[in-house]
């Protein structure tokens, strides 16, 4: 399956509200996305028949290792890019916005050559 975007925010947005309040039922993603339930429960469909989450009998969704890897990457990319464009004086709302689009589109190989120049940068700035 090829994942795309919108399944890779529904996975990232899952994790974030599972780390928020400890499980996660689909009114729960509904009502933090802004999405319909009947989109919700299409998308919980899809990921659940792709192997990237689980549902139990009381609608409590999991993500499994595979989810949870590709929402791990999603998030750490989101928090990431968020913060490096705050320091860069960007407003909260604006870094917000621009983090969600570039964690999905932006390569690995030029990922971890940001992380790798900020990671330099800062020993930089401590050794000063």
């Amino acid at each position: 399956m090829i994942l795309y975007e919108s399944s890779e925010d529904y996975l990232e947005r899952i994790l974030m509200l599972k780390e928020k309040n400890g499980e996660v039922i689909s009114i729960d993603i509904a009502n933090s996305m802004g999405y319909t339930k009947a989109s919700v429960s299409r998308a919980v469909k899809n990921l659940k028949e792709n192997d990237y989450i689980t549902v139990d009998s009381k609608g409590r969704i999991e993500l499994t290792e595979k989810g949870n890897e590709v929402a791990l990457k999603m998030l750490n990319r989101h928090r990431i890019f968020k913060s490096f464009f705050m320091k860069c004086g960007v407003s909260e709302e604006i870094a917000e916005r621009d983090a969600c689009k570039i964690e999905h589109d932006i390569s690995d190989e030029t990922y971890n050559a940001i992380i790798n120049y900020i990671i330099e940068d800062e020993r930089k700035l401590n050794n000063k």
